[in-house]
């Protein structure tokens, strides 16, 4: 870990500190071994990926449930359930090499009790059509997924009612809730917000927008696994 980094580590992970740096570990060197992670990015995955995803801890409720969305190497899931041990974490991620990669460092850092490792999409996740769920979560979060938009479809309907996405947006996250919020009201969204994570410990603090699932929507029901294996090999997004 850069010395510089060093208080605000402390700052967000407390006494769980050496357990992320057991992962930041694995990050640097599986990680990027497998592909998860670029070989430009095992410098910065402190002030990058862990700093930044943990601060979003501050927006999630004691003892909540999360489920996180293309959790791709666990971020920010992974980072949460590290941070916060009272959430019980659900890592939704559809390609297989990711999901062996989560179930291994799950196992590895000892987390098994608090998180879990589901394969599939969003929409198969919340119907539960692949035989297992359907899951529902207070928090569902998400980083560098996809539109707002397409953001809010897969991730509302994960949302129980009163719930709240939580996701993770660059400088531009303004821009999107102007191009969006009509289309997250239609999902059943409320307005969405713009809100700074770490500030006074990160610089620049993480940007989320966060929408309540204030109305339950119906949508349309993802096929089963087995009917859409006939028209071909699936694809992970």
């Amino acid at each position: 870990m850069p010395p510089e980094l060093a208080e605000a580590a402390r700052a967000l992970f407390g006494d769980r500190l050496d357990l992320a740096a057991a992962y930041a570990e694995v990050l640097a060197t599986d990680g990027v071994v497998r592909g998860l992670i670029g070989p430009r990015e095992a410098p910065r995955i402190w002030d990058r990926h862990l700093l930044n995803c943990a601060a979003v801890a501050e927006r999630i409720p004691p003892d909540a449930s999360v489920l996180d969305v293309g959790s791709g190497a666990g971020l920010p899931g992974l980072v949460l359930a590290i941070a916060r041990p009272d959430l019980t974490v659900t890592l939704v991620e559809p390609l297989a090499r990711r999901t062996s990669f989560l179930v291994e460092v799950v196992e590895e850092l000892g987390l098994a009790k608090t998180v879990r490792v589901f394969r599939g999409r969003a929409e198969e996740a919340a119907t539960g059509s692949t035989g297992v769920g359907p899951f529902s979560a207070d928090v569902v979060t998400a980083r560098a997924v996809a539109p707002l938009d397409r953001l809010a479809a897969w991730c509302l309907p994960l949302t129980v009612r009163g719930g709240r996405l939580v996701a993770m947006k660059g400088v531009s996250a303004a821009e999107e809730i102007a191009e969006h919020a009509e289309a997250v009201a239609k999902l059943g969204g409320g307005e969405p917000s713009v809100q700074l994570c770490g500030a006074g410990v990160i610089e620049p603090p993480a940007t989320v927008v966060e929408i309540v699932r204030e109305r339950v929507v119906n949508q349309p029901r993802v096929k089963s696994a087995a009917k859409r294996s006939r028209g071909g090999r699936r694809r992970g997004r």
